[in-house]
């Protein structure tokens, strides 16, 4: 009996006769597939003081330069605490900046 590459056997039973083809039943295995997860991390990216800094007081600058337009010295003044507590706000409520890293 002959085994063919593909799982079938060959009986042949002599030589001047036909061969008689019978297919062998092969077993394939299965390997488990990997299962890949994503790991994802979320990084919380804080600001620099000085870069808080600058938010206020490029602010309160601004402040400054349209109430001072608008009102002279004491508009200035007004105006550069108005600046001032929106670029606090601003900053404090921007300051955590979260970001998702895959890995």
């Amino acid at each position: 009996m002959l085994m063919l590459p593909a799982g079938e056997a060959v009986a042949a039973e002599a030589p001047d006769q036909p061969a008689h083809v019978q297919t062998v039943a092969t077993v394939r295995r299965r390997y488990p597939r990997r299962r890949y997860v994503a790991r994802r991390r979320v990084v919380v990216r804080r600001r620099k003081f000085s870069h808080s800094a600058a938010i206020v007081g490029g602010s309160a600058a601004g402040g400054a330069a349209i109430g001072a337009l608008a009102g002279g010295g004491k508009g200035a003044a007004i105006g550069a605490l108005a600046g001032g507590a929106g670029g606090l706000v601003y900053d404090r409520a921007t300051h955590k900046k979260k970001v998702i890293v895959n890995r």
